[in-house]
């Protein structure tokens, strides 16, 4: 397959202006200007080779340096890393939105790219007339956009909202819209951002089938989401950002690994709590040091026990020690709490490690963290804290797949438990 995009040694820099030290921002007169500048002059006349700015305003930022790779005709590519890492600085520039400072892009074909809410819109028209003002900026004909209109508006399900302003549209709406038009109107290159994440579930089903679609008649798709379940679907290999350099390209699940592994090794170190501080009352007969997973990731299947090492430290003789523990979504929403039986007595200055299983929670996809308790009792005898250590045990319900397709299109508002499948049977026929 012939090469359709290479980067060589890319990069961006961008200026980013602070405030001086101790000065608040305001507009200045054209008076104040000029007489700054004499000043300026006077002083580099008057102390020639002194320091002029002690205090520089401006900071050199570069999103990315020294990219490069190169993409292959028909090749689906996935773009993933944290916030901030240079994903979008990247598709800008491969979508011309944008030069980068150095180096260069070769690409070979017309490209279509969708980076956020709106693009390439305008507010006041309809949507059928965005429709043709899109897709000429895409570099379309008017016959060419005719003939897919059809497919265009039916893709989008926005057929009873066609002649209004697209201002009057909801972001789904909006991304709706501009997607079909970007994929329907078969451009070689089709670049898609987070963006289709604004989408309902069903809606995102749809795109990344269309995707897979665009790429089985030839032509490449690069592809940018945090949600790796999806990339690991559509994409064959990948790009891995951090801090604005190339980490790494390759297979997707090679690619895909690296980068959990990278977000792993961060998330590892709040499990520490000895010296964490306390946010709840207790007596601290007993101290929580260390919590753990026995995995390479704190990643976890939806029908999979949720499982840790906890280590305590007994500070008093103390007898019918039990745990407890509550779930919470990344949002900070109590998902369902639980309470373990009386296991252990412990004796003054032992330190003692044991293992915590909660049997099949059937978490919904998604990012959880735990607040952990050590005491004597439950809920239904009344519980004394020990010690109580919140925010902790960060980890993910990795998403599942299935013969009707995955749990990553799981909506929220179903709700963060998959509950075990339904069991049916039929009592009566009538034939």
């Amino acid at each position: 397959m012939p090469t359709v995009i290479r980067a060589e040694n890319i990069g961006k820099l961008y200026r980013i202006n602070h405030e001086a030290q101790g000065q608040s921002f305001r507009y200045k007169t054209l008076g104040e200007t000029l007489a700054n500048a004499g000043k300026a002059i006077w002083r580099g006349i008057a102390r020639p080779g002194k320091r002029k700015d002690t205090n520089p305003r401006e900071e050199d930022f570069w999103a990315l340096k020294n990219i490069n790779f190169e993409i292959l005709q028909g090749d689906r590519v996935g773009i993933i890393g944290r916030n901030g890492a240079g994903k979008s600085t990247l598709l800008k520039i491969l979508s011309r939105i944008t030069p980068p400072t150095t180096g260069k892009v070769s690409i070979k074909g017309r490209v279509a790219s969708l980076l956020e809410v709106g693009t390439g819109f305008h507010p006041e028209l309809t949507g059928r007339e965005n429709v043709f003002l899109n897709g000429a900026i895409l570099g379309m004909r008017k016959h060419e956009i005719k003939r897919k209109f059809d497919e265009i508006v039916e893709f989008a399900e926005v057929e009873k909202f066609l002649d209004t302003p697209v201002k009057h549209y909801s972001s789904g709406m909006y991304v709706r819209l501009a997607f079909a038009v970007a994929a329907h109107l078969e451009p070689e290159i089709l670049v898609v951002d987070e963006v289709l994440a604004v989408g309902d579930a069903q809606f995102q089903k749809k795109c990344l089938g269309k995707m897979q679609n665009v790429s089985s008649h030839g032509r490449t798709v690069i592809f940018v989401s945090h949600n790796m379940v999806a990339i690991d679907q559509l994409t064959q290999h990948s790009i891995f950002l951090n801090n604005g350099k190339l980490q790494m390209y390759g297979k997707t699940s090679d690619v895909v690994n690296a980068y959990l592994g990278a977000e792993k090794a961060e998330s590892l170190i709040c499990f520490n709590v000895k010296n964490k501080p306390r946010k709840c009352h207790s007596n601290q007969l007993v101290r929580f040091i260390e919590f753990r997973f026995e995995r390479e990731l704190p990643v976890f299947n939806v029908d999979e026990d949720f499982q840790f090492i906890a280590r305590v430290k007994a500070n008093a003789d103390i007898t019918d020690i039990r745990t407890s523990m509550t779930i919470f979504a990344n949002d900070g929403t109590p998902v369902g709490s639980c309470f373990g039986p009386a296991f252990a007595d412990f004796t003054e200055g032992c330190v003692v490690e044991f293992r915590v299983i909660l049997p099949q929670p059937r978490l919904a996809p998604g990012m959880y963290y735990c607040g952990v308790s050590v005491g004597k009792g439950d809920h239904i005898t009344g519980h004394v804290d020990c010690d109580v250590v919140l925010d902790t045990l960060t980890f993910e319900v990795r998403p599942e797949s299935g013969d009707s397709g995955t749990l990553s299109l799981w909506p929220r508002g179903w709700g963060q438990i998959v509950f075990a499948p339904l069991n049916q049977k039929i009592l009566l026929t009538n034939e």
